[in-house]
């Protein structure tokens, strides 16, 4: 009886599996390319637009911009619920609020200002997730020299919520790292090419303390690099936490594949970046995009695809915002 009733609710969970595959599958069917070519044809000239003019001027936004949009995917699917600030008097924060976002996140006046600019064109016609989704497209363009065509179609949640966030930390090791990201749907390929975005951008001195003051009781991590260590002991020094420093020491405001070489060199600032040689899969997919840009380009563009179209609200889910910060 025993074994009847436990294959019985096995058989229910993977039918419930099959439905929410299906469900997911199905909303994924439901974005394509120009989605907006008719209802707001000027949609993504105004984005790519805004941002442009945003990242020239800054080139650090282009990496804010795809935390944005990575940060958003991997909490609740592609839905803008990042976007959306915790409301006075609530009793629940917004995912702005979790540890991993608070206070480091930037670009979102940059999606705000693009969402006015939509809206006196097109009322209620284009998502914040696809505005999003556009943004992280065109700052790659900018700071990277490729493009790619991103299916769009996406409508906006209404929940966000702090006890949802659960994101790889600095610190993760490799195991850790690809149970999150197959648990997402995506491969263990598309970790190593999304890593890539680690190119640009910059770090706090607190997520990188660890690994030069207090590994194994106060030593520094032996798989950094001596001198590439040194030089990072003086930018972020043991009495001082609330400093930054690139991710990239090499070509800070550009997205391409030196931070493969970054890796191969052990100098990497997370233990979460150096740790993808753990594996004979990852090391191999290291050394390859350290020796060819175009594979690595054409990988993190199609992980940049697969990560957008995660857990998508389509058809008459969610909503259109009318500003991303706010439920309508």
């Amino acid at each position: 009886m025993y074994w009847v009733v436990t294959c019985f609710m096995k058989l229910c969970m993977l039918c419930m599996l099959l439905m929410i595959t299906m469900d997911t599958t199905e909303a994924q069917k439901q974005l394509k390319v120009g989605f907006y070519k008719t209802t707001c044809p000027a949609a993504e000239q105004i984005v790519r637009d805004t941002v442009n003019k945003s990242v020239t001027a800054n080139p650090g936004m282009a990496a804010g911009i795809l935390r944005l949009y990575f940060h958003d995917c991997f909490v609740r699917g592609c839905d803008a619920s990042l976007l959306l600030k915790t409301v006075p008097g609530s009793e629940t924060e917004s995912e702005q609020d979790a540890g991993a976002n608070a206070g480091t996140l930037r670009g979102f006046e940059i999606i705000d200002q693009t969402k006015a600019q939509i809206e006196a064109a097109c009322p209620n016609t284009v998502s914040c997730a696809d505005i999003l989704a556009f943004a992280a497209r065109d700052s790659t363009t900018i700071v990277g020299g490729f493009s790619y065509a991103i299916p769009s179609g996406r409508r906006d949640g209404t929940i966000s919520n702090i006890d949802d966030v659960e994101l790889p930390s600095p610190d993760s090791d490799l195991n850790t790292l690809k149970n999150t990201f197959v648990a997402k749907g995506l491969s263990v390929g598309d970790m190593v090419a999304l890593s890539g975005a680690h190119s640009i951008g910059r770090a706090g001195c607190n997520s990188v303390t660890s690994r030069l003051h207090f590994f194994n009781g106060d030593q520094t991590d032996p798989s950094l690099d001596p001198t590439y260590a040194a030089a990072l002991k003086k930018k972020c020094p043991k009495s001082g936490k609330s400093g930054t420093t690139n991710l990239d020491p090499v070509s800070a405001n550009r997205l391409d594949n030196q931070y493969y070489l970054n890796v191969k060199q052990h100098k990497v600032l997370f233990s979460s970046d150096q740790t993808l040689l753990d594996s004979k899969l990852t090391a191999t997919l290291v050394t390859k995009y350290s020796s060819n840009l175009t594979a690595w380009r054409n990988d993190f563009a199609a992980a940049m695809i697969r990560l957008g179209s995660l857990d998508v609200l389509t058809g008459n889910n969610g909503e259109i915002r009318n500003k991303c910060g706010v439920r309508n």
